[in-house]
């Protein structure tokens, strides 16, 4: 279901069965299933390269989504520079593994069909990652990893 690459980068060791899990039961709690993510972890040269070649945006950023979804089935790949990761969780004050979990799922939030840009929108893509990163944390981080 879910898929691991990198470009540029090494993959962050994480637990990818829990990960996986963890975004199954957010996406179910929005009311979607789950088909194939691919998450690409990169540099932010690479990840510049892909947001002027598909998205003629001439900027860093953390992720980007491209949405294959089809009807309740969410799918897609996203690229995450995890530079850029790292640069937001010292600007946020958050722990670079706190700021790359949000980023995770905040492509799979994207993907379950909630927006960011328009009025309002941000908050409500705040409020959805901080619902999932609260049940991360309960659900899925075992105290001894704390």
């Amino acid at each position: 279901m879910i898929e691991v690459l990198s470009q540029n980068v090494e993959k962050p060791e994480l637990d990818w069965e829990k990960v996986e899990r963890w975004i199954v039961e957010v996406a179910q709690r929005l009311g979607r299933r789950v088909g194939a993510l691919t998450y690409i972890f990169c540099d932010d040269e690479r990840i510049l390269e892909v947001n002027r070649q598909f998205l003629n945006h001439d900027y860093y950023t953390d992720i980007i989504t491209f949405d294959n979804t089809t009807g309740r089935l969410i799918r897609g790949d996203m690229f995450i520079s995890l530079d850029t990761v790292a640069t937001n969780a010292d600007s946020v004050e958050a722990t670079y593994d706190e700021e790359l979990m949000r980023v995770i799922i905040h492509g799979v939030l994207h993907l379950c069909g909630i927006n960011d840009k328009g009025p309002g929108e941000r908050e409500i893509m705040e409020a959805h990652e901080n619902e999932a990163l609260k049940l991360w944390r309960e659900a899925y981080v075992s105290h001894k990893d704390i």
